[in-house]
């Protein structure tokens, strides 16, 4: 009998280790629903511990734990995503997160575009312009245009496995429409704050991966009930890169004020996503 339905397939496979090392039988289940990621009870007599188990797991999902019995049967679930998957599996999380997917494409088009001897036209047709110029030619893309730029491989695949991670986690979890207001936001915001800071010439995905990071972090925080979470070595690791970044001991040239503004923006906005409980039925 199904026990529970996940829209994320890590947390069913988070709750199914633990109920398996509690000898609770269950198996887990793909399908086309609107929580695809089932959890099927094989030992109907098990019910009621079971049930007070996913009750446990709902209401605190990041307690330690879980994670340590996932270690422990080597199933190396990651509090970001579920490890390795299948073919199946990575094209079903494809279409469950159909924004995080268009623009994790547009940057790699981009990018391939620029390697293949498109980067200056690009980069003019896609830099930031302040209002003023906007307003006459109402070249608007522009207040988005840098995010979709990248200037080497460790550039862009370290921003873009980043927004893959966290865009479907918020994508799932709110939907898409909440997404595009989170990406639109720390777009730009992040940009106008880095042309302010430095001028035209800069680009990057950053700033909005600063964005969600600082958005899912503070709901994890907020309300660890909608699922979204970012593990404390982890947030550790984006402030400690944070500060390195104003201190010139990089080997690359850092958008700084982007990535401040960005984490600071999603902050914000998971403070008033999490005030006015916008969570449009999306949890379990």
């Amino acid at each position: 009998m199904l026990l529970i339905a996940f829209t994320r397939e890590q947390d069913a496979r988070l709750l199914a280790n633990y109920l398996k090392f509690k000898g609770i039988q269950v198996n887990y289940e793909f399908n086309q629903a609107e929580h695809p990621h089932s959890l099927v009870l094989l030992d109907e007599s098990q019910l009621p511990e079971a049930r007070a188990m996913t009750q446990e797991f709902i209401h605190n999902p990041q307690d330690q734990k879980y994670q340590q019995v996932a270690w422990q049967q080597g199933a190396a679930v990651s509090m970001q995503g579920s490890g390795q998957k299948s073919l199946l599996s990575m094209l079903s999380q494809g279409l469950l997160s159909p924004l995080t997917s268009i623009v994790l494409i547009l940057c790699l088009l981009v990018y391939f575009a620029s390697i293949l001897g498109w980067f200056v036209p690009l980069q003019q047709w896609l830099a930031f312009q302040p209002l003023s110029q906007l307003s006459d030619n109402q070249q608007w893309w522009r207040l988005l245009g840098p995010a979709f730029m990248h200037f080497s491989v460790l550039h862009i695949v370290f921003n873009l496995l980043w927004w893959g991670m966290l865009g479907a986690q918020i994508e799932q979890r709110l939907g898409s429409i909440n997404l595009l207001l989170i990406f639109l936001l720390t777009a730009v915001f992040s940009n106008f704050a880095q042309y302010m800071a430095s001028g035209p010439n800069f680009g990057g995905l950053s700033g909005v991966v600063y964005g969600v990071m600082g958005f899912v972090w503070w709901c994890g925080v907020l309300r660890p009930g909608w699922g979204l979470s970012l593990s404390k070595p982890l947030v550790g690791f984006i402030l400690v890169w944070l500060i390195l970044g104003y201190t010139d001991m990089l080997w690359v040239k850092m958008a700084n004020t982007a990535h401040t503004v960005g984490l600071i923006t999603g902050c914000l906005l998971a403070l008033l996503y999490t005030r006015l409980s916008v969570n449009p039925d999306k949890d379990t």
